[in-house]
């Protein structure tokens, strides 16, 4: 299974650390999507920023 993750919020004025994990997903700008594997690592990003992203199943 794997997972659409689209950022909805910016990363302007947010921790570096929120910042460096959203790009490690491939989100830059608000409104980019990526598709991602559902595995740990992804869940533990999502939890991160999960309140500057929307998450759906692909």
């Amino acid at each position: 299974m794997a997972k659409n993750i689209k950022l909805v919020k910016s990363l302007i004025g947010r921790k570096k650390d929120q910042i460096a994990t959203a790009q490690s997903l491939g989100l830059r700008k608000v409104g980019d999507v990526t598709t991602q594997p559902d595995n740990a690592q992804t869940q533990g990003k999502i939890n991160k920023i999960s309140h500057l992203i929307e998450v759906t199943e692909a």
